[in-house]
């Protein structure tokens, strides 16, 4: 396929008006957010429950929750790359059903070792499913509303995490912590209206050379859009894209995307090693710190999931506005100072340090929700869903280091030695988004992000749009 029929595929995604149509795919893509998020979570909020019952020491806590984290860090590599052969589509189902399916299984399990076992293979779908997902809405939607556009559809995985804090709050002390796996397993049912309802992206049908099939899937979009009345706006002219790139894991280190790799996994790492080190730990440390009730550190816990909502605001308010690179670094360095305060006042009672961590996690919270739209618009369309995968993974690395951080640290070095690695790693994060990270707002994919030449071929003497 040639290179005008390409741009012309890119103009006419260009000039869709925002509809109904956008709406409903929303919705699919958006479940799949939030139960993302409840399946991620619903460890933490029974481990207060199998603490007791299985007689956990603080170091298998910590595995108990990074056993997780670690298949979801194979996931997101192996659905990555699989997204980039294959399509966008059967990989975010694929990923669907395992993560629902093991979380079923998660609620059978009897002991530490077959339930890291359930959490391990769960994860391998957790991991996969924010990166294709991240990467198919980029593709999807036009330079302009990229940010807010797909941060919205996001939103549902920043909503999954207080509803799992008051269903965790609410069902395992009246239930039993099996209840919260099996609500996990909802989502398999959805895995036949996913196949049904979501178009393939014609970014990714166009850059494997399927010109006409891109075609008949942009048409039936449009002509959803328009209901068969509305006009669309007439198609602008977008410059071609220079070539049709393949997918080489060698080519996220080469060229404009060395950099933009090493500041965006630092970025991930750094953003999630405090979000979730926190998060999941949080219940188990309002019991064995500050021996409060069960009750008392799951409702807690829920307040620390609740301030993601009003993150959740400012973030698409913010995301085209400001851009990408000064949300982030206020998100970074604001949310290290409460951290560094806890550090030199670590003796204040829980419910200052509750609302401290609380503040802390509304500012890194910005991050947490937009780092899958920012790492999908830094690359071109063979490296994008693969560049997602290890952005996410970093993800993966960082909410396991996190929670064994603590499950090491604690004993050793007591509460005030995590404020502090985690208000520093914060400021890292921070001072690495001010000096290397590149401003992606409102410029359009194939111009910020091109596809590099073959091996041995010059590079474009030219960045990018957004590099310096």
């Amino acid at each position: 396929m040639s290179s005008a029929i390409d741009s012309q595929i890119v103009a006419r995604i260009e000039r869709l008006p925002l509809s109904s149509w956008h709406g409903k795919i929303g919705l699919v893509i958006g479940t799949g957010f939030f139960f993302d998020a409840f399946d991620a979570m619903a460890i933490a909020y029974t481990l207060p429950v199998l603490v007791g019952m299985w007689h956990l020491a603080p170091g298998q806590i910590g595995f108990a929750i990074s056993i997780g984290f670690a298949g979801q860090l194979v996931g997101s590599l192996f659905f990555g790359w699989l997204a980039e052969k294959i399509g966008r589509v059967p990989c975010a189902i694929a990923a669907l059903v395992i993560f629902s399916l093991m979380s079923l299984a998660c609620a059978f399990t009897w002991n530490l070792s077959s339930m890291a076992v359930a959490r391990f293979v769960q994860g391998l779908g957790l991991g996969g499913e924010i990166p294709v997902l991240a990467t198919y809405v980029n593709e999807l939607a036009s330079a302009k509303r990229r940010g807010r556009f797909a941060i919205s559809y996001q939103a549902m995985f920043a909503l999954g995490l207080p509803i799992t804090a008051f269903l965790g709050a609410w069902i395992v002390p009246s239930f039993g912590w099996q209840r919260m796996f099996i609500i996990g397993a909802v989502p398999a049912v959805l895995a036949i209206p996913f196949m049904r309802m979501l178009p393939e992206s014609p970014r990714w049908l166009a850059n494997h050379g399927r010109g006409e099939e891109a075609d008949r899937v942009l048409s039936r979009i449009e002509a959803a859009i328009s209901n068969g009345a509305k006009p669309l706006p007439p198609a602008a002219a977008v410059a071609a894209p220079a070539m049709r790139g393949k997918t080489r894991f060698g080519d996220l280190f080469r060229g404009i995307y060395l950099k933009r790799t090493l500041t965006v996994w630092t970025m991930w790492f750094c953003t999630y090693i405090v979000t979730f080190g926190v998060l999941t730990w949080a219940p188990t440390l309002w019991r064995t710190v500050y021996h409060l009730s069960v009750q008392q550190a799951l409702t807690y816990t829920s307040v620390l999931a609740v301030i993601v909502a009003p993150g959740l605001v400012v973030t698409i308010l913010l995301i085209d506005l400001i851009g990408r690179r000064k949300l982030f670094m206020m998100g970074l360095f604001c949310g290290a100072l409460p951290m560094l305060y806890l550090y030199f006042n670590a003796d204040l009672p829980a419910l200052a340090v509750m609302l401290l961590m609380a503040v802390s996690q509304f500012f890194i919270g910005m991050l947490a929700l937009a780092l899958s739209t920012y790492t999908a618009e830094l690359y071109p369309t063979e490296l994008r869903a693969l560049g997602s995968g290890f952005g996410n993974a970093w993800l993966r690395i960082g909410s396991m280091a996190g929670p064994a951080f603590i499950g090491a640290v604690l004993p050793l070095a007591g509460l005030k030695a995590v404020f502090l690695a985690f208000g520093l790693f914060a400021v890292l994060g921070g001072i690495v988004t001010a000096l290397f990270a590149v401003e992606s707002r409102g410029k359009l994919l194939e111009q910020l992000s091109p596809s590099l030449p073959p091996r041995g071929a010059a590079l474009a003497a030219q960045p990018a749009a957004g590099d310096d």
